[in-house]
């Protein structure tokens, strides 16, 4: 598996769930503009919230 672009971006690494730690791919969002420049970095993903938190 190529993970080159995961890991471009820093969202591969290690992960902690029910107390077992492995490798995984973070929950983030980026939020890219027209010209492909990224202006923010949403790392505090909220499933139920996540839209409102994209449109703010």
């Amino acid at each position: 598996e190529d993970k080159s672009v995961i890991q471009a971006y820093g969202v591969w690494g290690p992960k902690k769930f029910m107390g077992k730690e492995y490798d995984g791919i973070h929950r983030t969002t980026f939020v890219i503009d027209e010209n492909g420049i990224i202006e923010e970095v949403i790392t505090d993903v909220k499933t139920k919230v996540h839209a409102a938190q994209i449109l703010k």
